[in-house]
């Protein structure tokens, strides 16, 4: 815990050099999404998730996880009036983690449930589901009356929440977000530039350990609590060996993204950037690609609807 309140300082005191903040700010988020999703068995890998993009026409349900949980991680971090813990929020982040992916989702299970072992074997058996209505309008009292640092407060939050287990899929998913909407309320979110999550997949085991079937928290919460140091430690490393400023951090994230798709892949097409943004109008994309050969990032080939886009050297 002292190590902990030491770092939230060291956090508020780094130097803001906002377009390279931000840039690992995404990066941070984009990893807890990515990392939040493996943990239940996804295997995406972070290149195939760098530049993630969904539309209705994808059949990929890992994509679709990982893009669920960037929105609801996004939701979390860049709320402008965050707001404690309540039913109404817990639902929203679960209609966000399992949507398209569950008929239901955001509403409580409807029937028992159960945590099984590889072998099959129950291992932990969920309240009835006839008692949910009462364990989170107790759980959301509970977390939001407690005076325990916020840190605390976080995985302990998380602990209950997974024991109520109140949807029929995905309270591994919601459980995290909850947590990390908890740290941020409490200011232990050390500025959106670090993924915990990371440390749960690394650690999966003690993980499952920790939470497992016993009703005593203080294993979990010191396993939560390293988990906070450990990641926290290591970003502050790899913040030492950060270039600086370069003319790419100043760009808005669509431009940015579109330059690194022209750097992995030279010579592309439009249609090929366009896959990867199918929500974005075609005239807003021909702008943004104006704007980066004018400032000097792209280079445009041939002059035909078969014209080809380059790093300008």
């Amino acid at each position: 815990m002292t190590e902990l309140r030491a770092l939230k300082v060291v956090f508020e005191k780094l130097p803001v050099l906002p377009h390279i903040e931000e840039r690992l700010r995404r990066e941070s988020i984009l990893q807890s999404a990515l990392f939040s999703a493996r943990i239940e068995g996804n295997l995406l890998t972070e290149k195939q998730a760098k530049f993630l993009s969904f539309s209705s026409s994808d059949r990929d349900l890992r994509k679709l996880e990982v893009f669920n949980l960037l929105r609801a991680y996004r939701f979390v971090y860049f709320s402008k009036n965050p707001q404690k813990p309540s039913f109404k929020f817990i639902s929203e982040l679960h209609r966000l983690v399992m949507s398209k992916i569950m008929p239901n989702a955001g509403k409580l299970r409807q029937k028992p449930c159960a945590i099984f072992n590889q072998a099959g074997v129950a291992i932990y058996v969920a309240p009835s589901h006839f008692k949910l209505p009462e364990l989170m309008k107790n759980f959301i009292e509970e977390i939001n009356s407690l005076e325990e640092a916020a840190s605390i407060k976080a995985g302990l939050s998380q602990f209950i929440f997974e024991k109520i287990h109140p949807f029929a899929d995905g309270n591994g998913r919601v459980g995290r977000l909850i947590s990390a909407h908890v740290l941020k309320m409490g200011g232990f979110h050390f500025r959106g530039l670090v993924s915990f999550e990371q440390y749960i997949d690394e650690h999966r085991g003690a993980y499952y350990q920790a939470l497992g079937p016993n009703i005593d928290a203080s294993e979990f919460i010191e396993f939560f609590l390293e988990s906070l140091v450990g990641q926290a430690n290591l970003f502050l490393e790899r913040l030492k060996n950060q270039p600086q400023e370069s003319p790419e951090d100043i760009l808005l994230p669509r431009r940015r993204e579109i330059l690194e798709i022209i750097k992995d892949h030279p010579f592309c097409s439009f249609d090929f950037i366009f896959r990867r943004f199918p929500a974005v109008n075609p005239k807003t994309l021909h702008y943004d690609l104006l704007r980066l050969q004018k400032e000097g990032f792209i280079q445009k080939v041939g002059k035909t609807r078969g014209s080809r886009y380059k790093i300008k050297s």
